[in-house]
C-alpha cells in the first residue's frame, strides 16, 4: 500500500488588516503554517523566513528514526535566520511567528508546533485539536483557573509563551505518530481558530469532501465572522494511490507572505516563471475578496460569467494572478460603498483594540506581580523566592528573584532539592517564606541524621 497526500493551500488578508502575515506551504511531504507577528512588515518576514527555511524540507526524505532530528534541525536554522536578519536589520527585532508542520514519511508522521497556530486532526467521526496552544490562557486552562469558555474573552487571551523570534532558545512540541488512510488533516493559523468554533471547523472538514473547497469555506467562514486576523488553512488528506480516483496532489504549494517574498530564497533566480510572477505583480497568493451581503444561487464558486460573482481561487494554483491594479487603487462604486460601510466597524474595532491593549498590560501585569515561587538562586547554589511567573516571553523573564534565603541547594534532601529545581508555587510572599521555613527544618534534619 502507497500512502500519498491530496492537499489544498489557502491564505486571505482578512477584513481589517491591511497587509497579511501569515504564511502557509503545502507540498508531497511537508505542510506547515506560521503566523508572523512584530508591526509593519516585521511579521511579514519573520513568517516568510520560518516557512522559507523548513520548505527545503519537502524535497529530502529522511529515514523515519530521523525524522524529529531533522525537524527541529530545521527549526533551529529557521531561528538563527531571523537572528541574522534582526542583527542586518535593528528595526525588526520585535519580529517573530508561530510555527506548525508536519513531516511525512510513508505513513510515518512528525509533527513539531511552537505558538498557537493549531492542527486539527479528522479520523472517521473522531475530530481533535492536537497541537497545544503556547498561551497564556491555555497554562491558565491547564491550571483550572480559568475556564475553556472563558478564553475568548479574557483580556490577555493574545499572548503568546513561546515563538520563534531570533532571541530565544527554541522550544518547540515534537511528537510522532501513524497516519490512516482516509485522515484529514487541518494546519490554520488562529485568524481561522480563534474566531470558527471547533464545532463548524469539525462540520466543515466533515462534510466537503475536496480539500480545495474545504479550505476555501473555511476561510469564508472566518471572513464572515468579521476577519479581524489573516487567515491561513492548509488542508490534507491521506489517500492510498493504488485505489483513490483522483491521486495525490503534485505541485507544492505556498501561500501568503511566504508567497510574496520568495526573493529571500529566491535571489539570484532567472527563469521564466519569476520573471513573468515580477510583470504579474506580488499579490496575495489566493487572497479572497471580502464576502457581501448576498451570494448568488450558483453558490460562491463557480459563478457563471456575467453573475457578478468571481471565484477569487483558481483550481491551477500557479496559473493564479492577483486582482488587476485598477481593483486595488481607485474603487468602483460598489467596492467604494463597501469601504464606507466597514468604516464604523473599523472604528469600532480600533478603539476595542485600544481598550483591549490597555487592560491586557493592567491585567497581565497585576496577574504576574500576584504571583511566587520557589526556585534555584541565579548562580544555582542556593534557594530564592521570585515574584512572577517561571517563563519567558519574547527573550522577556516575567520573573524576579526578591529574597536569596541564603539556603543552599546542597544540604537539602534529594526530594527536596529536585522539588526546589523544578519551582514551587506559592500564594504569596509570606506562603514562599513558610515554604522554604519547611526547607531548612529538613535540611536541619538531614544534617543531624547524617
Amino acid at each position: 500500500m502507497t500512502i500519498a497526500l491530496r492537499y489544498a493551500a489557502y491564505s486571505d488578508v482578512g477584513c481589517l488588516r491591511e497587509g497579511n502575515e501569515d504564511s502557509g506551504y503545502a507540498g508531497q511531504h511537508l505542510l506547515a503554517v506560521a503566523d508572523g507577528m512584530g508591526g509593519y512588515a516585521g511579521g511579514e518576514v519573520a513568517s516568510s523566513i520560518a516557512i522559507s527555511t523548513i520548505r527545503r524540507l519537502d524535497s529530502e526524505s529522511p529515514r523515519a528514526d530521523e525524522m524529529a532530528e531533522v525537524l527541529q534541525r530545521a527549526v533551529e536554522q529557521a531561528n538563527a535566520s531571523l537572528s541574522r536578519r534582526i542583527m542586518a536589520e535593528p528595526q525588526l527585532e520585535n519580529m517573530g511567528t508561530t510555527l506548525t508542520a508536519m513531516l511525512w514519511a510513508g505513513s510515518r508522521v512528525a509533527l513539531i508546533h511552537i505558538g498557537d497556530s493549531r492542527a486539527y486532526l479528522l479520523r472517521g467521526p473522531r475530530f481533535e485539536q492536537i497541537t497545544h496552544d503556547h498561551t497564556l490562557v491555555q497554562t491558565l486552562v491547564d491550571e483550572g483557573k480559568i475556564t475553556e469558555e472563558e478564553v475568548a474573552t479574557h483580556p490577555q487571551r493574545s499572548l503568546i509563551l513561546r515563538a520563534l523570534d531570533g532571541k530565544s532558545p527554541v522550544d518547540p512540541d515534537i511528537s510522532i505518530s501513524e497516519a490512516k488512510v482516509g485522515d484529514r488533516y487541518l494546519l490554520c493559523s488562529d485568524g481561522l481558530s480563534g474566531v470558527v468554533s471547533k464545532k463548524t471547523i469539525h462540520e466543515t472538514l466533515a462534510t466537503e469532501a475536496d480539500p480545495r473547497t474545504a479550505a476555501k469555506r473555511l476561510i469564508e467562514l472566518a471572513i464572515r465572522g468579521g476577519g479581524p486576523d489573516n487567515i491561513t488553512a492548509v488542508i490534507a488528506d491521506v489517500i492510498e494511490t493504488d485505489t483513490d480516483r483522483d491521486g495525490p496532489t503534485r505541485s507544492a504549494q505556498v501561500v501568503g507572505a511566504a508567497d510574496q517574498r520568495r526573493e529571500i530564497t529566491d535571489q539570484g533566480d532567472d527563469s521564466p516563471a519569476r520573471r513573468a510572477k515580477e510583470l504579474r505583480g506580488s499579490g496575495d497568493t489566493a487572497e479572497m475578496d471580502p464576502v457581501g451581503d448576498e451570494e448568488p444561487a450558483d453558490g460562491p464558486y463557480g459563478a457563471a460569467p456575467g453573475s457578478g460573482y468571481a471565484d477569487p481561487y483558481n483550481d491551477d494554483y500557479e496559473d493564479y494572478e492577483a486582482p488587476p491594479a485598477g481593483r486595488r487603487g481607485r474603487p468602483e462604486p460598489e467596492a467604494e460603498y463597501r469601504t464606507r460601510r466597514w468604516w464604523p466597524m473599523v472604528l469600532v474595532f480600533l478603539v476595542v483594540v485600544a481598550v483591549v491593549a490597555g487592560a491586557t498590560y493592567y491585567f497581565g501585569r497585576q496577574y504576574v506581580d500576584s504571583q511566587y515561587y520557589v526556585g534555584p538562586s541565579p548562580a544555582g547554589e542556593t534557594v530564592s523566592i521570585y515574584q512572577g511567573i517561571n517563563t519567558d516571553l519574547a527573550g522577556l523573564s516575567l520573573s524576579e528573584e526578591v529574597e536569596d534565603t541564603g539556603l543552599r541547594l546542597d544540604s537539602l534532601p534529594e526530594a527536596d532539592r529536585d522539588a526546589v529545581e523544578n519551582t514551587l508555587p506559592a500564594e504569596n510572599l509570606e506562603d514562599a517564606r513558610e515554604r522554604v521555613g519547611l526547607l531548612r527544618e529538613n535540611a536541619a534534619n538531614e544534617e543531624g541524621s547524617g
